[in-house]
């Protein structure tokens, strides 16, 4: 049994999905600007890409345009890139690291999400008040979307 204290049970956000694509087409849609720009982000929301150095050591900048006119600025660090299969990424103001598993299912990708903030109390507060989980739902739901377009 895992040690309740060391448990990130209460400050994690996991989603699952299979996307009817090809791992090799997900992964160019987390990987490139070009691609993660038209559908990254919850509902409504744009985004500007400043840098995007897909590596261990590598910076993401960018801006998310939401739709109240208000602009988010957004850093991460990648910290593990296996290509096709891992992109681990520390988000800095709110800290939170981001883990994305890719595993092929035939023809198909099946997609691991998880996202552990630094705090409960973080967790909680990005929550509330930004609605993260429905954020991330909503992400997904547009990544989806964003890969069946380039399927047609």
């Amino acid at each position: 049994m895992e040690n309740a204290k060391n448990s990130t049970a209460d400050r994690e956000l996991r989603i699952e999905r299979t996307l009817n694509a090809p791992v090799a087409l997900v992964w160019k849609v987390f990987t490139e600007p070009e691609h993660i720009v038209n559908w990254w982000g919850p509902n409504g929301f744009t985004n500007t890409i400043y840098t995007m150095d897909v590596r261990p050591g590598g910076e993401w900048d960018f801006m998310m345009h939401g739709p109240d006119g208000r602009d988010y600025k957004n850093r991460a660090v990648y910290q593990e890139i296996v290509p096709l299969k891992k992109i681990v990424f520390n988000h800095f103001a709110p800290n939170f690291t981001t883990t994305i598993e890719f595993d092929v299912k035939g023809k198909q990708t099946h997609l691991k999400w998880h996202m552990v903030f630094e705090t409960r109390e973080l967790f909680r507060a990005v929550v509330k008040e930004h609605g993260a989980d429905e954020g991330l739902k909503q992400n997904i739901e547009k990544l989806v979307v964003y890969v069946e377009g380039l399927r047609s």
